[in-house]
């Protein structure tokens, strides 16, 4: 039976929302369709329990595999897994479920439609802290005037492609697949805003769709770290785009 959603799931020091059951949740939901799956978690050499409570589980669940990739930050892992995955359709989603994975019906729609990729849209932000969304309004006018991306939420972290626009992206990135020094999480803007420029400069059809998210506190994001590193690749997008690097 051909599979028809992949599920990549980008894994860095998540031992604790594996060990509070969050994969039980996803497997739960997943067995009630009548629609073959999977489901990859790709695990970013974390440093802590990650990646052997991840095979342990999928050694006892049928569609569940792991990939296990050198330290490069949360682009570098979807990178891997939307390249691996063997679904009809892709998406990538957030260990924590921030956005249920239930999100997923409000996509296909879409795709019956003939989009090529849907991405979800967060209303509000609500529950996330001041500082957030302060930083996500500001980062939104850069990309607008920098990229003129014509998205409201180009940062959630909940979006799918079918596999044949997936392979396109995925594999023109150029700033999340080359070297980089990474130290710690890295959980950047400009993996999205590189994988949305590309989907436009390749004119393939993205809708945008509001879904639900709850703001979950976490130490992997930085509020002045990110923002600099946001800035820096959202420049990076934007030379790479000018020296005509983005082959299409």
């Amino acid at each position: 039976m051909k599979i028809k959603l992949s599920v990549v799931i980008p894994a860095y020091n998540e031992e604790k929302n594996i060990q509070a059951g969050v994969l039980e949740t996803v497997d739960r939901y997943l067995r009630k369709q009548k629609y073959a799956w999977e489901v990859l978690i790709v695990d970013d050499a974390s440093p802590d329990q990650t990646a052997d409570l991840a095979e342990k589980f999928a050694s006892k669940h049928k569609g569940f595999r792991v990939l296990k990739e050198p330290h490069r930050g949360k682009g570098g892992t979807v990178i891997a897994g939307m390249l691996a995955a063997k679904g009809e359709i892709v998406l990538f989603t957030d260990m924590d479920q921030a956005t249920p994975l239930n999100q997923i019906e409000k996509f296909f729609p879409k795709f019956r439609d003939g989009y090529d990729g849907v991405i979800g849209s967060r209303s509000g932000r609500k529950g996330a802290p001041a500082s957030r969304k302060l930083m996500a309004f500001g980062f939104a006018l850069l990309r607008t005037l920098v990229l003129r991306l014509p998205y409201k939420d180009t940062q959630c972290g909940f979006k799918a492609f079918r596999a044949e626009a997936a392979k396109r992206i995925f594999g023109k990135m150029k700033i999340f697949r080359e070297s980089r020094k990474i130290q710690g999480a890295s959980v950047t803007a400009g993996f999205d805003l590189e994988m949305l420029y590309l989907a436009r400069k390749l004119e393939l059809k993205v809708a945008e769709v509001a879904v639900n998210w709850r703001h979950q506190e976490t130490k992997r994001v930085s509020p002045v770290k990110d923002s600099w590193e946001g800035l820096r690749d959202l420049i990076k997008v934007r030379l790479n785009a000018l020296q005509g690097r983005y082959k299409v």
